[in-house]
C-alpha cells in the first residue's frame, strides 16, 4: 500500500465524518469512545472488583444505546434538512436527492457501527466475567 493510497483512505474517512454532520458524527464518537473506556476499566477491574466490573458493564451498555440513538436522531434530522431543500426547489434532479439521503444516513451507519463495536466488547467482558 503506498503513502498516497493510505493518504486519500484517511480523507475519505474525515471527509465521511464532515458530510454526516460534525454534531452529531462528534457525540456518536464521544459516546464510542466512553463506551471503550468504560469496558476498558470493566476489565482492568475484573479480578480485583466485580461490583465495579458489572457497574462499568452498566454504563457501557448505556453509551452503547446513545450512540445508537444518536445516530437515528441526526439520521431523522437529516431527512428533515433533505426533504426541505426538495421542498424549497419544487421539481429537484433525482441526484441531488439521492446525495441527500446518503449524507442524512451516515449518522445512523456510525451509530450503528459504534454499537456494534461496543455489544462485541460487553459481549466479551460478560463472558469473561462468569
Amino acid at each position: 500500500m503506498t503513502l498516497l493510497t493510505i493518504l486519500n483512505q484517511q480523507f475519505l474517512v474525515a471527509n465521511l465524518f464532515y458530510e454526516g454532520g460534525p454534531l452529531f458524527m462528534s457525540l456518536i464518537l464521544l459516546a464510542l469512545l466512553t463506551s471503550l473506556f468504560f469496558i476498558i476499566k470493566g476489565f482492568i477491574a475484573l479480578k480485583s472488583n466485580k461490583e465495579q466490573t458489572f457497574k462499568m458493564l452498566k454504563l457501557a451498555v448505556d453509551a452503547s444505546l446513545l450512540a445508537l440513538v444518536l445516530g437515528f436522531l441526526g439520521s431523522v434530522l437529516g431527512l428533515i434538512q433533505a426533504f426541505d431543500s426538495v421542498e424549497a426547489m419544487g421539481n429537484p434532479d433525482p441526484s441531488i436527492f439521492a446525495g441527500g439521503l446518503k449524507i442524512s444516513l451516515l449518522t445512523a451507519t456510525f451509530g450503528l457501527f459504534s454499537f456494534v463495536v461496543t455489544r462485541i466488547g460487553i459481549f466479551i467482558l460478560r463472558l469473561a466475567n462468569k
